[in-house]
């Protein structure tokens, strides 16, 4: 295959979404696979939407996902003028013409059309007419010529098969506006000739657009690139994937504690696959990545999914890593920080914490305690479980506790076997239960004779002792 050169084409009008954050996986691994180039082009004709926190958004996601470009990323509004240069071209070569319809005359057409159950197709009343009987007063838009024979068009599409659409379906498109800004239809088709982009890959809500696009390309002489047009993805109840379904955008599953990886793998299998393999990793996405595996039909997103490789990906994660992801949700979530000493016990406990947890949110929640200083809050389960008839637990279990020469989990543990040994019913669970909410402030987390440990037995008797004051 000649040199392969994809593109991702955003518009800076919103946040990212997963369904255009797949689009770039798949353009960027399609590249690779093939040593080609990948580049980005900002579709920012659209000023009255436009904005540049979007812009930040979409370059912020495809460095979280690993997406790196082979260009200086090029804006689509600052081409304007080479646009209405090719649109002038087309003008001279009889390949488009002036309109002069009136908004009420477009009106009537589409009026006409839906009574006589036609679709609304403009009837080229000025394909042929001479400039000379425009009326005036009214600025003109500038409308390709689509062909007017009985033939049909036919696209070879690298997901879709062959399509073809009859000639009768293609109207005579506008391709500059009666202000002289060009369309979206003229602007992607002359940025992806000069760009040199030989494989157009996007959602199928474009494949009506592609045999549009041809119209341009065929009147200029240039060559098509190969299109391979993505099925969408819904949601779980078959509609498309909008927010009440949930997380949607990039920016939110990072919100959400999701690895870039594992989004990135769960992404990639939306719609692909390579036999049964589940856990894919970068460099076998780009050894294996063909379009000839992406399935035609629509995808399902699936959030339990997601989160069970995520929690895989949390598990292979570097230790040092994901304390470094967990500090800004610790600041948002429990207003702590991580000191040295805080950074110590999470490390020693980061093994427990990262098999317990499938996102960073659940790292963060369960090991926060490790992070804690006294005076800290109590949740309410945790107040719950500290109640009057704790008190005589942890006063007894503090005594031993700071009596204890070795102070291991299974010290602690044993301790705490002795305590229920003497309770009416002898169950470990009425002695482990206010133990874990005194440490922890909470009555979730990873083995409490193992946290207390980590602890050492200074912090551990002095948190006993505030848990205590606090009942009191």
């Amino acid at each position: 295959m000649s040199s392969v050169v994809t593109r991702f084409p955003p518009s800076p009008t919103g946040f990212m979404h997963i369904g255009n954050a797949r689009t770039a996986i798949y353009n960027w691994l399609f590249a690779r696979h093939h040593d080609g180039k990948f580049v980005v082009r900002i579709e920012d004709t659209d000023r009255a939407r436009h904005s540049e926190e979007a812009v930040e958004a979409i370059f912020k996601g495809l460095d979280w996902l690993g997406l790196n470009y082979d260009n200086e990323p090029v804006s689509q509004f600052a081409q304007r003028d080479r646009h209405i240069e090719i649109a002038k071209q087309l003008l001279e070569s009889g390949q488009a013409y002036y309109c002069y319809c009136s908004p009420e005359e477009l009106t009537e057409m589409r009026e006409t059309a839906k009574k006589e159950g036609r679709s609304a197709v403009y009837d080229r009343r000025w394909r042929d007419r001479d400039p000379s009987e425009a009326p005036e007063g009214v600025s003109p838009v500038v409308r390709i010529k689509a062909p007017i024979d009985d033939g049909e068009s036919v696209v070879n599409d690298l997901v879709q098969g062959e399509v073809r659409v009859k000639h009768e379906n293609l109207d005579d498109f506008i391709i500059l506006r009666s202000d002289g800004t060009p369309t979206y239809l003229l602007s992607v088709v002359v940025d992806d000739h000069d760009m040199g982009i030989t494989h157009v890959i996007r959602g199928d809500d474009h494949l009506n657009n592609t045999f549009r696009q041809k119209i341009i390309y065929d009147a200029m002489g240039w060559d098509l690139p190969h299109f391979g047009h993505l099925p969408m993805i819904l949601g779980q109840d078959g509609a498309k994937l909008s927010k009440r379904h949930g997380a949607v955008s990039l920016e939110d599953f990072e919100a959400k504690g999701y690895l870039p990886e594992a989004v990135l793998n769960y992404l990639l299998r939306l719609g692909w696959s390579h036999g049964n393999d589940e856990i894919i990793s970068r460099a076998q996405a780009i050894e294996w990545f063909t379009l000839d595996h992406v399935v035609k039909s629509a995808a399902k997103f699936d959030y339990d999914k997601l989160e069970s490789l995520n929690a895989h990906y949390m598990k292979e994660a570097d230790d040092e890593r994901l304390i470094a992801l967990m500090t800004p949700f610790l600041h948002e979530r429990h207003k702590l920080a991580i000191d040295e000493i805080a950074k110590t016990r999470l490390l020693k406990g980061m093994t427990e914490l990262k098999d317990r947890a499938k996102t960073l949110l659940q790292l963060t929640d369960e090991g926060a305690f490790y992070a804690k200083e006294t005076p800290y809050d109590f949740d309410e389960k945790a107040q719950a479980t500290l109640a009057d008839d704790a008190k005589p637990v942890l006063e007894t279990l503090l005594t031993q506790l700071t009596a204890l020469n070795s102070f291991t989990a299974d010290d602690v543990q044993q301790v705490c076997k002795d305590v229920a040994g003497n309770l009416r019913d002898g169950k470990l669970g009425k002695v482990a239960m206010p133990l874990r909410a005194a440490l922890t402030g909470t009555t979730v987390s990873p083995s409490i004779f193992h946290a207390a440990e980590i602890l050492g037995q200074e912090e551990t008797t002095a948190r006993l002792a505030f848990a205590l004051e606090k009942i009191k």
